[in-house]
This record gives structure tokens, C-alpha cells and sequence, in this order.
């Protein structure tokens, strides 16, 4: 049995990921400390990665609401600087292409890894609804994967890990739309839409603008 949905690592690791990107974001579209944000992040995290280092073993109903609050977190500060980058771009003082560049890959990776996580947390209930090991009842799912729309040899009893999710939040930032997972409930749809909304203002202004200036 595909066991991959049990472990908590790599979420984790994704955060911490976000928090760090988060800590680079350039000085010039930062209005409060950068540390801020990543600060409050990690006070989030700690309870969570206390409980369930590695795995997922003990499921407490108060550990999604931390998680979910975390990741709201991580997508707010994301849309503060995405909007901080958009003032000063038309602040006219944006006259560094790098600094520029450089929030906006930032952003956009932050949108990415932040909304897999999301994704993660979110379908079918959450890791713990998934896992059959938890004897929880599953909910319906909100993301619709290839693998379960189709009689393979070896994928009937194929469950989504965590590096799928991130796959879904990188193609949706990418192509601004889904690709080949579809999203079945309205709340995954309204994730992706302000997913694919972040990406498309960083990429298609913040980005275009920069390769301009440089």
C-alpha cells in the first residue's frame, strides 16, 4: 500500500521553505521587518512538527486549525508583498530590474509551495481522512488526479503524496488554470483561483515590467 500520504516531513519542509523565501524578499518592498511574518510562521509550525515530527500519528482536531491558520498566514504575507512590489513598481523608484526580479521569483515560488501545502491539507479531509490507517471517514474529494480516472494495473489503490499536490500548485501557477487534476469542490476552486490570480499578476506585471527596466 502507497504510504506516502502518512508523512508530515515533507509538508514541513515545505513550510519551512516559504518561511525562508519569505526572509529573502528584498528590503526595497518590505515595509515592516522581514522577519516578522517568518517569525510568526515557525511559532506556528513548532506545535505541529512537536506532534507529528516525521508522520502522521497523532491526530487532535486543534492541529488542522493550527495548520490552516499557518497557511493562511504564509498566503497573506505572500499577497502583502506581492502588493508591496506592485506599489513600488509604480512608486517610480523601481529602477533596480534585479531587486524586481528578484521579489518576483520569490513571490512565485512562495505561491507555489505555500498553495501545495494547501492543497495537501485540504482534499478529501485532510492526510489524517486519507490515510485508511486512521480508520477516519474519508470525505469526497476535491481534487480529481489522473491516476483515479483510469483501470491501471497497480494504480487501484493509488493515494495522492505530497509531492502530487505540489506538482497541482506548480501547474496551476504555471498555466494560471488546471491542467490535468481537476478541482471538483467550490473551496479548492477558490484556492486555485487566488493561486493562479498571484501568479498571474507576478509573472505577466511585476516580471514583464522588470525585464523592461533592466
Amino acid at each position: 500500500m502507497n504510504m506516502r500520504h502518512t508523512r508530515r516531513w515533507p509538508a514541513s519542509l515545505a513550510v519551512v521553505a516559504v518561511l525562508v523565501l519569505q526572509l529573502l524578499i528584498p528590503t526595497q518592498i518590505s515595509t515592516f521587518p522581514r522577519w516578522v511574518m517568518p517569525a510568526l510562521g515557525a511559532l506556528l509550525l513548532l506545535p505541529l512538527v512537536w506532534m507529528n515530527p516525521f508522520h502522521l500519528r497523532r491526530d487532535e482536531p486543534w492541529l488542522r486549525w493550527v495548520e490552516l491558520a499557518l497557511l493562511a498566514l504564509l498566503v497573506l504575507a505572500n499577497a502583502i508583498y506581492l502588493a508591496e512590489l506592485i506599489f513600488y513598481l509604480n512608486s517610480g523608484a523601481a529602477n533596480n530590474g534585479l531587486v524586481l526580479v528578484k521579489s518576483a521569483a520569490l513571490i512565485w515560488a512562495t505561491n507555489v509551495v505555500a498553495f501545495g501545502v494547501w492543497y495537501w491539507e485540504v482534499d478529501r479531509g485532510g492526510p489524517f481522512a486519507r490515510a485508511p490507517e486512521h480508520g477516519r471517514t474519508e470525505e469526497r474529494a476535491d481534487l480529481l488526479f489522473p491516476q483515479m480516472t483510469v483501470d491501471l494495473p497497480g494504480w487501484n489503490k493509488w493515494i495522492p503524496g505530497f509531492t502530487d499536490y505540489l506538482f497541482v500548485a506548480f501547474t496551476a501557477a504555471t498555466a494560471f488554470s488546471p491542467t490535468d487534476t481537476m478541482p471538483l469542490t467550490a473551496r479548492v476552486k477558490v484556492l486555485m483561483a487566488i493561486q493562479s490570480a498571484i501568479a498571474l499578476l507576478t509573472v505577466a506585471v511585476v516580471a514583464a515590467r522588470a525585464v523592461n527596466v533592466l
